[in-house]
């Protein structure tokens, strides 16, 4: 169990660098809430799936129980309030005007 919890919890902190790395290295706006709100989703899941596993490692009473369910409460509130937050944000940068990254601005 514990090595499930950890591969989890690994494969999360991944999808969290590839994140941040897309953050720091795509030209735009766009590109970059694109990166970041897939990448910090998923590797939220996974780490706190992988969390609510190694609670119960340490056995399955009532309290381990409970919360290992109120992580994973938690880490469906992450699955569902992030996206759509990606995309209100995403929308206010359309809306305010930013422009989005074309070929042509490399080529001038």
């Amino acid at each position: 169990m514990s090595i499930l919890a950890i591969i989890f919890i690994l494969t999360g902190v991944f999808f969290f660098t590839t994140a941040t790395i897309g953050l720091l290295r795509f030209p735009d706006f766009y590109c970059r809430m694109q990166a970041t709100g897939k990448g910090d989703t998923l590797g939220a899941l996974l780490s706190l799936t992988g969390l609510a596993l190694y609670n119960l490692h340490h056995g399955f009473s009532l309290p381990t129980i409970l919360v290992s369910i109120k992580i994973m409460f938690i880490a469906i509130f992450i699955f569902v309030a992030n996206p759509t937050s990606t995309h209100a944000i995403t929308k206010s940068g359309l809306d305010c005007g930013v422009e989005p990254f074309t070929k042509e601005e490399v080529i001038r």
